[in-house]
């Protein structure tokens, strides 16, 4: 039964309200300064890329010869009489006052005046094109302060985030009683007004004591306590820090770009074959990120605003850039307008690669529409909503949706879109069906298509029929600008060149697949066979993760880029030398003498046609400069990250001109996951089993790491 405001007045008022409605206020500061924090963390990031900008910027001007401002000054203005007088650098110039700079002979006020302005036009063009790209390995102290605030402001924006919306209820409801319940903590005023004032004002105050101390409120309390030490810098190890930097690289890099506006900078030319009209209602087009788990670069909202805005579109970015998140976008704005149904249809070599990327980036939850369990699945998706992705093969067998002809499909992403250049084939026939139902299609696919004029056509002729005739006409004779233009109404690609200062410089992918022989798996484990069990689970004949190289070969290839493989089984590296015939330029092992082996760099370096070079990473992951690749594919996890990192450094050094692409083959439910596991330091199948007796020896330090992770892969396919 409620307290009546009579009951509890004289125990109530004056300091005991006061010190009540003093807690009261006090969550709500504490929140309100909580949510006010990340705007205050990213000052701090501008403040600190600035001034590792002007730092950059004043290296580079240091290193301009000061005879190079002859080049942006009138003829006879005098700068060689500077140069002879002993300023060798524009920074020198710059550091000079013109005092000095008069004092030099056959230096007068104008060339002064003109130097300056040429300095001043320099430092704005270079200040235009620097672009501060964190350094994991050397790690200086600027850029340690400087990744310490992102990483801060990202573990505090999310905090704030899962108050904002308890704060704003208990905000609400202080709001509504706190104005009049504050008479309380005076009892000379509670004295002077009338009874039915005062049973108001009781009242009110009842209501704001609940308010403080309800259960929601302590939990408000609790984690907004909790959340404020994130806010302290100084509570971060550097260790730390660049560990999280290392572990999602293109967040941070794509956090610093918006946090600075260099992305908006880098973005404004991306589009020029876009028509302007065009380009204006794409960049009008709203997207509700609210369902993203990831930031966004911006030449990545524009691919996603310009798939909403056209509906029928085929994104056609290079290898590497995210066209996976920007199909995701699409995906979680349609459902925060309630189209809560997304459809991928994709290869089945990247399916478990999809319902990783759909946890990792989005809030949306996966289903399969694959294996045994697929109609299931499939009705649950169709109830609940998300994303549901299937393959190819599988489509035109899903018989629920024979059942559901008038369901909503909100976007359909059709990954590899390639697959479906034949209009006869069954799998194109069912596609392009579905596509038709769906309020937004998209196809993915990274092969220049201006190289490949007919089967674009088929692509674009699903899409917009009203588009193929003008491809069939033009082709790509004009060059690949004028067939962008052409088909921009339906085609959105980007180059690395394109975006090259919003891309770290180096781009690292896990690509997961199902293991294909699951038996043979198994059997490995129960004969204790480690090596058995790593070769099972890696590219051999007939595998998954063969498929998948085999189409990241194909992938990088077409775009003109030299890739690098790299396996520990001889076994793998016949499996895809066989796979890729003659794209392979050589094969390096530990039987290939010192010599040999550099002869086989030479010549992949040389050749001009894109190729692929094989190689043990035992044995060409250390002392060789591979740097002509600039795709790494690594078959299998290695015990030790040394060993990878060896191996990827040879295409990852100083003086390669493109961003290096890693992609780790991994395969799921099997001892990569355990290797990967080890490698980031985690507890081994800490994710699948509480403390067991029998999982004791996991965390055992005296037991080696490679006989742990064996016993982790029995004790998780229940194997005595």
């Amino acid at each position: 039964m409620a307290l009546e405001p009579a009951n509890v007045e004289k125990r109530k008022i004056g300091a005991h309200a006061q010190r009540t409605l003093d807690r009261a206020r006090e969550i709500s500061r504490r929140g309100s300064a909580l949510l006010a924090a990340p705007a205050r963390l990213r000052g701090t990031v501008e403040r600190r890329a600035e001034a590792l900008a002007v730092r950059a910027i004043r290296s580079r001007l240091a290193a301009i010869p000061v005879g190079d401002l002859t080049k942006l000054t009138a003829p006879g203005t005098g700068v060689p009489a500077l140069e002879q007088a002993g300023y060798a650098t524009v920074a020198d110039l710059d550091d000079a006052t013109d005092r000095r700079l008069l004092a030099v002979r056959g230096v007068a006020r104008r060339t002064v005046q003109e130097v300056r302005k040429a300095i001043a036009n320099l430092t704005d063009e270079v200040a235009a094109a620097t672009r501060i790209e964190l350094d994991p390995e050397a790690r200086p102290e600027a850029e340690t302060e400087l990744l310490t605030a992102l990483v801060a402001e990202r573990a505090v924006r999310r905090a704030a985030e899962a108050v904002r919306g308890p704060l704003a209820r208990y905000d609400r409801e202080l709001d509504a009683h706190l104005p009049v319940a504050e008479r309380a903590a005076s009892r000379w005023r509670m004295f002077w007004i009338g009874r039915r004032r005062r049973e108001r004002v009781m009242k009110a105050y009842l209501a704001v004591e609940a308010a403080a101390d309800g259960m929601e409120a302590r939990d408000l309390a609790a984690a907004i306590e909790a959340a404020e030490p994130l806010a302290d810098l100084d509570a971060y190890r550097p260790e730390d820090v660049w560990r999280e930097f290392e572990e999602d690289a293109a967040y941070y890099t794509t956090a610093l770009a918006n946090i600075t506006g260099t992305d908006v900078a880098d973005a404004s030319a991306l589009e020029d074959f876009v028509d302007p009209d065009q380009r204006r209602r794409v960049e009008a087009t709203d997207l509700d990120v609210s369902h993203l788990r990831s930031t966004l670069r911006e030449y990545q909202r524009f691919g996603a605003k310009y798939a909403l805005q056209q509906r029928r579109a085929i994104l056609g970015d290079e290898m590497g850039l995210g066209k996976t998140i920007q199909a995701l976008a699409v995906c979680g704005h349609l459902a925060s307008t309630g189209r809560r149904h997304s459809l991928v249809v994709c290869p089945a070599s990247v399916h478990t690669n999809w319902m990783n990327e759909i946890r990792r980036h989005t809030t949306l939850r996966p289903f399969s529409l694959h294996g045994p369990h697929r109609e299931e699945a499939g009705e649950e998706w169709l109830r609940d909503g998300g994303v549901a992705v299937t393959t190819y093969d599988t489509l035109h067998r899903l018989e629920f949706l024979d059942r559901a002809p008038h369901a909503e499909l909100s976007a359909m992403i059709v990954d590899e879109a390639h697959f479906i250049k034949n209009p006869q084939a069954k799998r194109s026939e069912a596609v392009t069906e579905l596509g038709d139902r769906a309020h937004t299609t998209i196809y993915l696919t990274g092969t220049p298509m201006e190289n490949r004029v007919e089967e674009f056509r088929s692509l674009v002729s699903y899409l917009r029929p009203d588009l193929a005739d003008r491809i069939e006409a033009g082709g790509a004779i004009a060059g690949a600008q004028v067939f962008r233009r052409l088909v921009a109404p339906v085609y959105l690609r980007r180059n690395q060149e394109d975006v090259l200062a919003e891309l770290p410089e180096r781009i690292d992918v896990e690509d997961w697949v199902q293991l294909a022989d699951p038996a043979r798996y198994r059997a490995e484990v129960k004969a204790g066979n480690l090596m058995g069990m790593r070769l099972a689970a890696s590219a051999v004949a007939g595998s998954e993760k063969l498929e998948r190289l085999a189409e990241l070969v194909e992938e990088s290839t077409g775009e003109g880029h030299k890739v690098v493989v790299f396996t520990y089984f001889l076994e793998v590296l016949e499996a895809v030398g066989h796979k890729l015939g003659d794209l392979v330029a050589g094969t390096i092992d530990g039987s290939v003498p010192p010599r040999a082996r550099q002869r086989l760099i030479t010549g992949f370096a040389r050749t001009e046609r894109p190729a692929v070079l094989l190689a043990q990473i035992e044995a060409g992951g250390v002392g060789m400069n591979i740097q002509s690749a600039s795709v790494v594919v690594i078959c299998e996890p290695q015990w030790k990250p040394s060993t990878e990192d060896q191996a990827i450094a040879r295409a990852h050094r100083m003086g390669q001109s493109r961003r290096v692409q890693v992609h780790r083959l991994l395969a799921k439910d099997s001892i990569d996951e355990r290797i990967r596991e080890v490698q980031e330091g985690k507890e081994l199948l800490f994710d699948h089993y509480a403390r067991t007796s029998e999982a004791d020896r996991l965390d055992d330090d005296r037991v080696p790491v490679e006989d742990r992770a064996l016993e982790a892969e029995r004790l998780r396919l229940g194997i005595e």
